[in-house]
């Protein structure tokens, strides 16, 4: 054979010694990054927001918000993540009045009604570090910012407190009423043409770190008292289950 084929020979071995092992490597390294990714990549939800994923199953889901264990029923919890139970930093759910029932398929257009007397009670029980009972909100936190400290009369035994335009809680109003001796505190929105269909907004302690908030339309006010226990008595009741 002449030089020329020697060399050509020799070449092709050389290559063929490091270009296996390049092509494990690299295979290797490849499929290593698979794995990786697969097990630490965050979840979609981690970039994008959810969406509501409601169910009609009632099945008992347990979860837990700081101090407090739920055993909450499947049809009540909108985002589909949430049934997975355990432990989460805050629990979103929803009901209907006048019974507060959870979702069902052949209800489905009530649970998305947005309209200014739509049904719906929205409530979020989560982890709260700072959660000021009622009274002390009401002292430390909204009478600094409203209008008139003596509030008026309002409607359905309700004392009702203008927002100052400058504070942070401009184009709402306060609304304080009492049930057994102890004060239910609202925020509610004003009906204007950019709000067609306000909201009101409570925000209780339930434990230490532990809060609740729900809202309801204002065209609902007038049951704030039905809708005030109906709310404590739904979740105590997933309380004493779980």
């Amino acid at each position: 054979m002449s030089r020329a084929g020697d060399d050509y020979e020799e070449g092709a071995k050389r290559h063929s010694g490091w270009l296996v092992p390049a092509a494990v490597f690299l295979m290797t390294a490849a499929l290593s990054a698979l794995v990786l990714l697969y097990y630490l990549a965050p979840a979609p939800t981690s970039f994008i927001e959810e969406h509501p994923a409601p169910t009609s199953r009632a099945d008992p889901v347990t979860l837990t918000v700081g101090s407090l264990k739920f055993t909450i029923p499947a049809n009540y919890l909108i985002y589909r993540t949430t049934r997975q139970g355990g432990e989460r930093k805050e629990v979103a759910l929803f009901a209907a009045l006048p019974d507060f029932r959870g979702y069902s398929q052949w209800e489905a257009h009530s649970f998305t009604d947005n309209t200014q007397d739509s049904p719906l009670i929205y409530m979020l029980i989560r982890e709260e570090p700072v959660n000021l009972p009622e009274v002390e909100r009401l002292k430390r936190i909204y009478s600094g910012y409203v209008a008139n400290p003596k509030g008026e009369p309002g409607l359905f035994g309700l004392t009702q407190y203008a927002f100052r335009d400058d504070s942070g809680y401009r184009g709402e109003d306060l609304l304080v009423g009492h049930l057994d001796g102890l004060p239910v505190v609202m925020r509610c929105v004003r009906l204007s043409e950019s709000v067609p269909s306000p909201s009101c907004l409570r925000d209780l302690r339930l434990a230490k770190h532990v809060g609740l908030s729900y809202r309801f339309k204002r065209a609902q006010l007038s049951r704030w008292r039905e809708i005030a226990t109906g709310v404590d008595k739904l979740i105590r009741s997933f309380e004493a289950q779980a």
